[in-house]
């Protein structure tokens, strides 16, 4: 099938027909393919948007240059938000391989982004990743007045399980001038998180 043809079947209302068409064009990529993919990050059509960042995410690890210079330099939040999202989707996809420093890079600066779109994807991605950039996660958290961010923080700490979150999640449960909400998810996170801490542990 030609290129053209691929993406177009990218469109399909069918998800089998979709999914086929993304592992041939991860299969067969080469760099005219990556910027075409590129270029569907700011599709409307949702289902062609989100079969362009698996996509993207299947290929791996080559995108990654692109993905950050996107997402920390588009004018279009779509684009920046699509970008964070297909970066996870590497990490998901290629857990063999860790993301480069750029990419780590790229995430944490992704922190800052005005649009939740965007910051909470790029939590999103170093959620996937985990314990090597929990420390980011942390230092976001204590920097951050953003309470939605906040809380999408909170969540990825819980999750990542390492127990360097615990002694932050207690700070924000303890401090009286925390937002209620920011709180509120500390409390619920914190037993998650002491129980997977508690589990890797175990299995130490």
């Amino acid at each position: 099938m030609s290129t053209e043809t691929l993406f177009q079947q990218l469109k399909h209302p069918n998800p089998n027909l979709r999914n086929q068409a993304m592992w041939e064009l991860a299969e067969n990529y080469d760099e005219e393919i990556i910027a075409k993919l590129m270029s569907v990050l700011d599709e409307q059509d949702t289902n062609y948007r989100r079969a362009a960042v698996k996509t993207l995410g299947e290929i791996g690890h080559a995108t990654v240059p692109q993905l950050v210079q996107a997402m920390l330099h588009s004018d279009n939040v779509t684009v920046r938000g699509s970008a964070a999202k297909a970066i996870a989707q590497v990490v998901i996809c290629h857990p063999e391989e860790p993301l480069s420093p750029e990419g780590v890079q790229g995430l944490k600066a992704a922190l800052q982004d005005p649009n939740p779109v965007v910051n909470i994807a790029a939590v999103m991605a170093m959620g996937e990743i985990g314990e090597p950039v929990v420390h980011i996660l942390i230092e976001a958290l204590a920097e951050t007045d953003n309470p939605a961010l906040a809380i999408s923080l909170v969540n990825a700490i819980a999750t990542i399980g390492d127990s360097r979150g615990i002694d932050v999640l207690q700070a924000i449960i303890k401090d009286e001038s925390a937002d209620s909400y920011v709180k509120e998810a500390a409390t619920s996170a914190i037993s998650r998180l002491e129980m997977v801490a508690g589990f890797k542990r175990g299995q130490a």
